[in-house]
């Protein structure tokens, strides 16, 4: 077998990359968002539907509008991650596809006349490019710390509802009431003295079967 990439590619993506819950006090930059977000865009999504959204909260005070949506356990370290992306999805992504799949310019009133297909597949794809975003954060020399653990409806009125002052200042490009959360991920530098073991994974035949 000969490999696209090399091992040591292999084992930052995925083979050794961990999930972190305690971060080094160094800081990440505005730039390496950017380089995270420009390598994660390509990955493909249905119709090239490109139904994510990213909110990075970067600031103690945006952190703290966060607090009370999160479970305990989760408090100290997203309260001590350099960033926390709130990963969410557009619920009406379709009206991007003129410019996202101009070849079909029927596509958008499809998922325009479904809301149920358009719900759907917003969240399937958004939560794809979820995965595309944790590897691209950690291709660009970041550590990730994926999770859930937090109140969904408690974050999508904070940061995504009209009344949101993130909304107000960005509303062109999230328009109020459409966008949903996913998942967070907080992103920096994990500190490796903190790791635990870490745990198995399910063996091929566990987990697939070849028809």
């Amino acid at each position: 077998m000969t490999l696209q990439v090399d091992d040591e590619a292999l084992d930052i993506l995925l083979r050794k990359a961990r999930t972190h819950n305690a971060w080094l006090d160094t800081p990440v930059s505005d730039d390496l968002l950017h380089r995270l977000y420009e390598l994660m865009k390509w990955g493909p999504t249905s119709a090239n539907m490109c139904p994510a959204r990213i909110l990075f909260l970067r600031t103690p005070q945006a952190k703290e509008r966060l607090r009370p949506a999160l479970s305990p356990t989760n408090v100290e370290k997203t309260m001590q991650a350099p960033v926390t992306a709130i990963v969410a999805y557009d619920m009406n992504f379709y009206e991007k596809l003129p410019k996202l799949f101009p070849h079909n310019p029927r596509m958008r009133d499809i998922f325009a006349n479904s809301p149920q297909l358009a719900e759907v597949s917003a969240f399937r794809n958004g939560t794809l490019q979820g995965g595309y975003f944790i590897l691209a954060a950690r291709a660009v020399g970041l550590d990730c710390g994926p999770m859930s653990g937090f109140d969904n409806a408690k974050v999508d009125e904070e940061f995504f509802s009209p009344g949101s002052s993130e909304i107000a200042r960005i509303e062109d490009e999230f328009p109020p009431s459409r966008i949903k959360s996913n998942f967070l991920c907080n992103l920096g530098y994990g500190d490796p003295s903190k790791l635990f073991p870490r745990s198995p994974r399910l063996e091929f035949d566990e987990a697939c079967k070849l028809l």
